[in-house]
C-alpha cells in the first residue's frame, strides 16, 4: 500500500493532513492576512465600517478601488486579501438577496446573507480542482438590530460586536477590547475604527485611501461618507 507524499497535502484541496489540518485553506488564510485592515463595528444606533485602500502608485485613481460593497440596502460588505474573489461573493450574495426579496416579500435579514456566502465559500474547499477563496469578508446590516459576521476562507460564520480583518487584526483587535462599548453612538464607533486604523497602519491616513460606510436603525439605508466627511474623522 503507497503512503501519501507530503506533497499531496500541500497541493490537494480534498486531501487532510495527518494532524487534520487542510493546508490551502490556511493558505488562504495567509492571504487575508496580507489584505488592508477594514473593521467593522456594531453601535447602539447602526452598523458602521472602516476600511483602508492600500494605493501603490500616484497613477491609480482612488475611487475606483473599492473596499466596501452594497449587497441590499440594509446589508454592506467589506473584504480583506483578494478583492477579485470578494466580487465574486459579493456578486452571489445580491443575487440571494434579491431572490429572498422576489420569494417571500420582504428584505431578507443580514444572518441569512451571511449563511449563503459562507455555504459557498463552504462548498469551495470540498471538491478537486478548485481552490479556496483567498478573502475573508465582514458583513453588516440592520434587521431587528444591527448586526455583524465575519465569512473566513473555510466558510465559518462568527458574529461579533466589533471584529476587524487583514494585516493589522492582532493590533486592531486589542484597541477594539479596551476601548469598544456596546452602548456606544454610531458617531463614536465610526472615531474608534478611525483611530484603530490610525494607531495599526504605518502609511498615513488620508481621505483617499480610507473608506467609510454605515447603516442606521432608523433608516436602515446605507450610506457612504465622502472625503470631505472622512478628513473630518481624520482630524
Amino acid at each position: 500500500m503507497y503512503g501519501v507524499s507530503p506533497q499531496a497535502y500541500d497541493r490537494a484541496i480534498t486531501v487532510f493532513s495527518p494532524d487534520g489540518r487542510l493546508f490551502q485553506v490556511e493558505y488562504a488564510k495567509e492571504a487575508v492576512k496580507r489584505g488592508a485592515t477594514a473593521i467593522g463595528l456594531c453601535a447602539k444606533d447602526g452598523v458602521a465600517f472602516v476600511a483602508f485602500k492600500s494605493i501603490h502608485s500616484k497613477l491609480i485613481k482612488p475611487e475606483s478601488l473599492r473596499k466596501i460593497f452594497e449587497i441590499d440596502s440594509h446589508i454592506i460588505v467589506t473584504a480583506s486579501g483578494l478583492i477579485a474573489d470578494a466580487r465574486r461573493l459579493v456578486e452571489a450574495a445580491r443575487v440571494d438577496s434579491q431572490k429572498h426579496r422576489l420569494t417571500y416579500n420582504e428584505p431578507a435579514s443580514v444572518e441569512t446573507i451571511s449563511r449563503e456566502v459562507c455555504d459557498l465559500m463552504q462548498i469551495y474547499t470540498q471538491y478537486g480542482g478548485i481552490r479556496p477563496f483567498g478573502v475573508s469578508l465582514l458583513i453588516a446590516g440592520v434587521d431587528t438590530e444591527p448586526r455583524l459576521y465575519e465569512a473566513e476562507p473555510s466558510g465559518a460564520m462568527t458574529a461579533y460586536k466589533a471584529d476587524s480583518i487583514g494585516i493589522g487584526k492582532k493590533e486592531v483587535d486589542e484597541i477594539l477590547e479596551r476601548q469598544y462599548k456596546e452602548n456606544m453612538s454610531l458617531d463614536d464607533a465610526i472615531a474608534l475604527g478611525v483611530h484603530a486604523l490610525r494607531k495599526t497602519q504605518e502609511e498615513k491616513l488620508l481621505p483617499e485611501n480610507v473608506e467609510i460606510s454605515y447603516i442606521t436603525t432608523k433608516t436602515k439605508k446605507c450610506g457612504c461618507l465622502k472625503d470631505k466627511e472622512v478628513a473630518k474623522y481624520l482630524r
